[in-house]
């Protein structure tokens, strides 16, 4: 187990690593796209999770990190690759956080690794209570991993499979019936299964959802 543990952690270690690049486009509140000597990376800005673009909010929100980002040198705190292939970072411009900065100006959830960064779920609260982007809307705003799994047409490429192949709830309920840490989450979360999370703190099938995993939508 501690050998297993070492390794999963060099996996991350890899990835880590900071740099200077110009943004060179921005796909939703939370992906953008870097040039770093002629070479163009996609990130996913770490512990955030934006409207999708299609969701209500989606673009006011990509607007938001267009006018903050865009054509502009950022500095990338880079911590992992996710299950897509994209660098997961930190990007701030002179020294302040555009990551927070979402999430500050009620532009993003946080999205923080279980939920459990305790500035990011501070500043949510505080862009909650002052009613500060989507928390203005008349309606309570749904959280986009939400969304996505109600609205599988709306998203594309893998993302979009969760909500088909595991839409009936109650069918599974052991670990050794999970094909993925996503299907395992799914009926955690959604459907309530909490006899997947054995040990009970958060983490369903830890033998799919354990340390060295870093999973975002698509």
């Amino acid at each position: 187990m501690r050998l297993l543990l070492l390794l999963l952690l060099s996996v991350g270690l890899v990835h880590a690593e900071e740099f200077n690049a110009k943004v060179i486009a921005v796909m939703d509140g939370d992906t953008i796209m870097v040039l770093r000597n002629n070479e163009k990376i996609k990130i996913r800005l770490a512990n955030i999770d934006a409207p999708e673009k299609a969701q209500k909010f989606g673009m006011e929100s990509r607007q938001a990190l267009v006018d903050r980002v865009l054509k502009k040198q950022v500095h990338v705190n880079s911590l992992a690759m996710d299950n897509y292939g994209r660098m997961v970072a930190g990007i701030s411009i002179d020294g302040r956080s555009v990551n927070e900065e979402q999430v500050r100006s009620g532009m993003a959830w946080e999205y923080s690794h279980f939920h459990s960064n305790k500035h990011y779920l501070a500043l949510q609260s505080e862009a909650q209570q002052a009613r500060r982007g989507l928390w203005a809307q008349s309606a309570s705003p749904v959280q986009p991993e939400l969304w996505r799994k109600s609205h599988p047409a709306s998203t594309s490429g893998s993302a979009a499979q969760p909500a088909r192949r595991y839409a009936a709830c109650g069918i599974k309920h052991l670990c050794s019936q999970m094909s993925s840490c996503e299907e395992a989450r799914f009926y955690f979360s959604l459907c309530g299964i909490k006899s997947l999370d054995g040990d009970g703190d958060g983490v369903p099938c830890e033998s799919l959802c354990g340390a060295g995993r870093i999973e975002y939508r698509r």
